[in-house]
Order: structure tokens, then sequence, then C-alpha cells
């Protein structure tokens, strides 16, 4: 597995081992020694699977007071996923990294704890799964919008798909923050 870090510390690319032959391919996404060996000493408790349409953006996402550490990878299509540091007091708060995930690339996003999570498809249809290092509880979720002014995201698009819950999201100044992790 190849680890290539991003502007913001602990937000790193994952690409894992590709293996192709005539039947096709293996890739081992995730393993636990070969990821401590690269510095990713993370335990994930829960897998998610979401399937958007075209121009859906989903997010900004997280969770208060048991932040989930995020593995993200796309097994059909292609997203923009975003990461936004949202932890109180670092040097790189309200800071964004995106990265381009296609079924093609392989490649995978790991967000810490302490980061909020969206991503835009790019695709007619995309299909990502998530590995978190937390289990989802509804009662913690917390959202901020994904058009924040203050963030400031470059999306590719300016009318997407969007959740009731995604719509009345606030403001990253007006959001619950997570203290700084290390």
């Amino acid at each position: 597995m190849n680890l290539i870090e991003t502007a913001i510390p602990g937000v790193v690319i994952v690409e894992p081992e590709y293996h192709p032959d005539h039947r096709g391919y293996l890739m081992e996404t995730y393993h636990r020694d070969k990821f401590k060996e690269i510095g990713l000493d993370v335990e994930f408790v829960q897998d998610n699977h979401s399937a958007s349409v075209k121009d859906t953006i989903r997010g900004f996402h997280y969770q208060v007071p048991r932040p989930q550490g995020k593995l993200v990878r796309v097994v059909r299509g292609a997203i923009m996923d975003v990461a936004v540091d949202i932890r109180e007091g670092s040097p790189t708060f309200g800071q964004w990294v995106s990265e381009l995930l296609t079924e093609e690339n392989r490649r995978q996003l790991y967000l810490p704890p302490g980061f909020t999570h969206g991503f835009c498809t790019l695709t007619d249809t995309a299909d990502l799964v998530m590995k978190c290092t937390e289990t989802y509880s509804k009662k913690d979720m917390r959202i901020v919008s994904w058009n924040d002014p203050d963030i400031g995201v470059e999306w590719p698009i300016s009318n997407p798909v969007l959740s009731e819950k995604d719509i009345a999201a606030g403001s990253l100044k007006d959001a619950t923050v997570l203290p700084q992790y290390e």
C-alpha cells in the first residue's frame, strides 16, 4: 500500500496494491497490519455503502461527541471527496482538501476524527463505501452547509441534488466543533 499526504496533516490518500489478470483483479483495500506499517493505526467498527445520482452533494456530516474517522472508497463511478478540518485550535481549522475518487484510480481517502466529510457525485451514479472508526449515532450527527462561504469549497456544480437535512444545514462559525486531535 502507498500513502500520499495531502495539504492537511492527517488526511491521507491510500493507494492499495492492485493485481489485475485475465480474470479481473484482486485489490486488498484494508489490512490492519499493513495500515499500521504505513502509519494508520486505526480500528474500524462500521462499514457504510452510499449510492448517489449525478450532481448529488452530501455533507458536510460529522458527529459530536463521538467523531468518526473514515476511509472512503468508490466502487462504481466517480466523486469529488472533501474533508474539512473542524478541530478547535487546529492551524488548519476550516481548511479543506479534496480528492477525485473513482473506480478506475482505486484511491481511498482517510479522514481522521475531527474532520467533516462531504462529496459530489460526478458520474450518472456513484457507489462509495466508508469504513468508520466509530458507530453512527443519529443524535450526535451534525451538518455544516455544503456551500458555507467561510469554507469556500470549489464544487464542480452550482445546482446540486440535496437532502432536506443538507439544505437546512448551518455555517461552520455556528457549528459545534471538535477538540483538536493529534
